[in-house]
């Protein structure tokens, strides 16, 4: 079976094709191409089917594990796919590893050291309960997202691009340093014990909730991590599409009504907007594949993220 490589401009990536067996997968046609250009790793590739001009259509991308000849079109001979560079990657354990890590060893920077006598505060510092307690709460969130992605999550993609760990990691790793500032910060006041005891355990049984829909999903997913999309159910999903979204901006909920600062609160909406975005989209893809029709079931009627609003 000879496969012609084009870029989308229209060049032969590769002149005069590849010559491949019958039995070839799309994952053995990357493998070829890795070995001609050296550069183009698999997880760099991404193969489609070429479109007829002026189509406004999406392009059927080539999953890794079919077989050529289901995308030759009654052709088994020959094949053409339009190869673009997706650029360096990094697997996403990487990337949530190092976003988790730098609010992990951040936060404590501005708890255990004299951070502040260097910017000015010479007074001694008087540490509260509610900062000591905070510290805690998140060393443990994120000391727990880190063991998540390494021993729960299961990825539909293996590698995302090189360029969002610098993205990922500006956000987390700033916004951790913002709300240790204030939080530890030597002129810092205070909630009231009950307030604190009220939002810490509403954020620790929301990190326990998180934590067991992060199962719920795994378990949707075979071990390398395909599956094809699912109706997720069981515990919170019975009622929201994004149980996994709701139960984590309600365990920062917990710790800004147990902190009451504004950097915490300011995190809370950003971190809020994005999952919000993440979960329209979700949900509507669920809905739309799983549409009762053809034998395939309804996706049942669900909040998207925060009942009763949305």
């Amino acid at each position: 079976m000879k496969v012609t490589i084009t870029t989308r401009s229209g060049k032969e990536l590769i002149r005069g094709g590849l010559e491949l067996h019958d039995s070839a997968t799309v994952a053995d046609l990357q493998e070829s191409i890795h070995k001609r250009t050296k550069k183009y790793y698999p997880s760099r590739q991404r193969l489609t089917l070429p479109l007829q001009p002026g189509s406004k259509e999406k392009p059927v991308v080539l999953h890794y594990r079919k077989n050529l000849k289901e995308y030759s079109d009654g052709n088994s001979d020959n094949l053409t796919v339009v190869f673009k560079d997706l650029g360096p990657q990094v697997s996403y354990r990487i990337l949530f590893f190092c976003e988790y890590l730098g609010p992990l060893l951040i936060y404590p920077i501005f708890y255990y050291f004299p951070v502040y006598q260097y910017l000015g505060y010479k007074a001694e510092r008087v540490i509260h309960p509610v900062q000591t307690y905070a510290l805690y709460y998140w060393c443990f969130h994120y000391f727990k997202r880190i063991m998540e992605t390494f021993f729960v999550h299961r990825f539909s993609h293996a590698t995302s691009p090189l360029s969002n760990v610098f993205r990922n990691c500006a956000y987390y790793w700033t916004f951790g340093a913002y709300i240790a500032y204030y939080v530890n910060h030597p002129l810092y006041t205070p909630v009231s014990d009950l307030q604190m005891k009220i939002g810490l355990g509403l954020g620790l049984l929301c990190q326990v909730s998180n934590f067991y829909c992060h199962i719920l999903l795994s378990n949707l997913r075979s071990p390398d991590g395909n599956g094809g999309y699912q109706i997720p159910r069981g515990f919170l999903f019975n009622i929201v599409t994004c149980a996994n979204y709701t139960t984590e901006i309600y365990q920062w909920l917990g710790f800004n009504i147990a902190t009451q600062t504004v950097a915490g609160y300011l995190f809370l909406v950003v971190a809020a907007s994005i999952m919000t975005n993440w979960a329209l989209a979700k949900h509507h893809r669920l809905k739309r594949l799983f549409d009762g029709k053809e034998g395939r079931p309804k996706y049942p009627r669900r909040w998207v993220i925060l009942p009763p609003f949305l």
